[in-house]
């Protein structure tokens, strides 16, 4: 009994707040998803899964656009969900018709913007870091000197936070994107690349 006792107070009561903070985050999970699910059908989001959501994904679908969210997906729009730290809302939006966002099974977000004029694919198991961008066009139209263009995402990439992946690039597979890159250039498969413009730094480990 007294070993029991020990483990519950050591640590300045260090256990009962790791449970208590579990079981917090658990209910809201569940209330988020519960809700986000809703919501996301309500704005004409496809969902082909069992997606977890913490706190709830802005999204703005124009008409006639395609928002398509893969099985399994987590989205993480609140501060308290990742501890490296989110600063707002994943932002999922489609401005024109014909407008699209496809994710696929198994990715992460944290605090995401995915802003799509034409086109932005991503694969399955991309994992993209707190408060990144992804856009495929430049967002004001009265001074852009090109067009938007697609943005193709492969599957197994891992972008670190706080990058920025701009119009026309493609990521290969298996690539990992360094955190704070700036992206303008397509990153071949099987790299670490960063920086600001994000180059390739090495080939990645077998």
């Amino acid at each position: 009994m007294s070993s029991i006792f020990k483990r519950f107070t050591e640590d300045k009561g260090r256990w009962w707040v790791e449970h208590f903070d579990g079981y917090r985050m658990n209910l809201f999970r569940f209330f988020s998803t519960l809700f986000s699910r809703l919501f996301l059908r309500l704005r004409g989001v496809e969902q082909n899964g069992k997606s977890v959501y913490f706190g709830i994904v802005h999204v703005r679908r124009s008409r006639f656009s395609t928002i398509r969210i893969g099985s399994e997906c987590t989205f993480r729009s609140d501060q308290t969900s990742n501890l490296i730290g989110v600063n707002r809302k994943c932002i999922l939006s489609t401005h024109y018709e014909g407008s699209k966002i496809i994710i696929g099974d198994k990715c992460g977000f944290s605090g995401t913007t995915i802003g799509a004029a034409k086109e932005i694919r991503i694969g399955n198991n991309v994992l993209v870091g707190a408060n990144s961008v992804i856009t495929d066009f430049d967002w004001h139209d009265d001074i852009a000197k090109t067009g938007p263009a697609p943005v193709i995402i492969h599957d197994n990439v891992w972008i670190g936070m706080n990058s920025v992946i701009l119009k026309g690039v493609e990521i290969g597979a298996n690539t990992i994107i360094g955190a704070n890159s700036l992206v303008i250039k397509s990153i071949p498969a099987n790299v670490v690349a960063g920086g600001n413009p994000c180059k390739v730094l090495k080939a990645k480990a077998e």
